[in-house]
């Protein structure tokens, strides 16, 4: 499987994303530049953290202009996967491939700790490797991590199964259910705030992180890949 590790100017968990996909998952990983114009030969696409152009005016809101994000878009539209993760997730929002809003974090200070998260919905193709309710962890580094939308998206993410992570105890930003990550109604684009990349190896502190990637790796390989 060969996915795009997307880069914006600002971005800086890239490294950490490639590194996850090629060391740890042993898969194709390349650098994609954010004026990019064609993402047709990867087949999973990885937004990382970061801070895409300075966070200025508001996070992920100028990246959604970038050359690249029409590809991200014909590539959901295609059913691959596509992950988004912290500044990722924020771009996604920002661009309509999944709803609501991150706000700044309840207590105004960026956050940067290791937290417990619950698995909500592990009939995903980023979470089937994990159990229902399993409570995983994986770090967290965000300022503006404060998940919000309105009462009516609320309740469709709810009635859909797209949460897909809440905060298991220590819900470290406000964000509204205790929602950590959350999936589009097809099922194929994941946004979250913490980072499972950072979580791949226990040299690092862990591999709660490791079974979101083998888990998209895994649905692939059974969709593409023959059997015979």
């Amino acid at each position: 499987m060969k996915f795009a590790v997307l880069v914006f100017p600002g971005s800086n968990c890239d490294l950490d994303m490639y590194h996850a996909i090629k060391d740890e998952l042993g898969e194709e990983a390349e650098y994609v530049w954010h004026d990019t114009k064609d993402l047709s030969g990867y087949d999973g696409i990885l937004l990382p953290g970061g801070f895409s152009y300075g966070d200025y005016l508001r996070c992920g809101a100028i990246a959604q202009f970038s050359n690249v994000m029409s590809e991200v878009k014909k590539a959901a539209d295609a059913g691959k996967p596509v992950l988004g993760i912290c500044n990722g997730f924020q771009i996604l929002t920002e661009a309509g491939l999944l709803p609501g809003a991150l706000l700044r974090n309840k207590n105004l200070k960026f956050m940067c700790r290791t937290v417990e998260l619950t698995v909500v919905n592990n009939n995903t193709m980023f979470t089937a490797e994990y159990a229902k309710d399993q409570v995983i962890q994986v770090p967290i580094a965000h300022g503006e991590g404060n998940y919000t939308c309105d009462e009516e998206t609320l309740a469709s993410l709810k009635a859909n199964n797209q949460i897909v992570f809440t905060y298991t105890n220590d819900n470290p930003n406000g964000s509204v259910e205790d929602i950590a990550g959350i999936i589009n109604e097809r099922g194929n684009v994941l946004g979250m705030m913490p980072h499972p990349e950072r979580a791949v190896h226990e040299l690092i502190g862990g591999t709660d992180g490791l079974a979101l990637f083998k888990s998209i790796v895994k649905q692939w390989r059974e969709s593409h890949v023959s059997h015979a």
